[in-house]
């Protein structure tokens, strides 16, 4: 079978599996393959070892049981790198990468801030700043030791020195410490909506997705505290869900922040807050 066939072949078994299916079966293939997308499109007719194409269709039989084709690979772009995950982490969204353009406006190049970043999962938010503005220094946190070992991975290959991992339930990990200003990505998923147990989802941590009834019981958590541990006139920055700007805006006021902005996606939906400390 050439490569050709066996991308035609892949479609039709994943169907209507994702909005992405072309994109799902040809990275899986360069995976394969160890190839870029423009050489499956430049040597179509190329042949597959027997070894390739059984390794081929076993990751394409994995995918039609909806797993992730960022754990299937164990790569996941994000920013201007490729990160190493696994099923101990979350998977970047690009929408993540808003919440990092909004902390970079807060982050002078020269500045060097102490940031912290909370519930750091694969690093992805740490390292795009760390990349960014390498005179300051990054605190990373997270509960789980499986997802800080990746993080670490990340930052080792990406050869990024002004970070530090540390273990522990958000800001408890950083106990008596002062930021410049304090960066999140939480969970913020109600913990019995559907979308749990569709796509993706299902098979990513659900600690890194779900937060109590309505979805905002870390956020409430990091908002609560997070000012003792900011300096003074320094930014909380986070991500919520799409429909949750009023709610994650109340949430601020009732603990006297001000500064309060919220920045829209290129749907229109506003995903990142932020807010000074009171």
């Amino acid at each position: 079978m050439n490569i050709s066939q066996a991308i035609a072949e892949a479609k039709q078994q994943l169907g209507t599996l994702s909005d992405s299916v072309q994109a799902d079966v040809e990275i899986l293939l360069c995976h394969v393959l160890q190839c870029t997308r423009t050489f499956l499109h430049t040597w179509p007719e190329k042949k597959l070892t027997r070894e390739q194409l059984e390794h081929y269709q076993s990751l394409i039989s994995r995918r039609r049981n909806h797993q992730p084709v960022a754990y299937l690979t164990g790569k996941r772009g994000f920013w201007t790198f490729e990160l190493d995950v696994n099923e101990t982490t979350l998977i970047p969204r690009p929408e993540t990468e808003l919440l990092v353009e909004t902390a970079l406006e807060k982050i002078p190049a020269d500045s060097g801030m102490q940031i912290l970043d909370l519930g750091t999962g694969s690093g992805a938010i740490a390292l795009a700043i760390a990349h960014e503005r390498p005179d300051c220094t990054i605190t990373a946190v997270d509960q789980s030791a499986d997802a800080l070992q990746i993080a670490k991975k990340n930052a080792l290959s990406l050869a990024l020195g002004n970070i530090c991992f540390i273990q522990g339930n958000w800001l408890q990990a950083v106990p008596g410490q002062q930021y410049d200003l304090i960066v999140s990505n939480p969970p913020y998923i109600p913990e019995h909506d559907d979308h749990l147990s569709q796509g993706d989802a299902q098979h990513e941590p659900r600690t890194a997705l779900a937060s109590g009834h309505d979805g905002l019981d870390d956020i409430r958590h990091i908002i609560s505290q997070a000012h003792y541990q900011l300096k003074p006139s320094s930014w909380l920055i986070l991500e919520h869900g799409y429909d949750q700007q009023a709610a994650v805006r109340q949430l601020f006021e009732q603990e006297g922040y001000h500064e309060i902005t919220q920045v829209k996606d290129l749907a229109g939906h506003a995903r990142v807050s932020m807010a000074v400390k009171p």
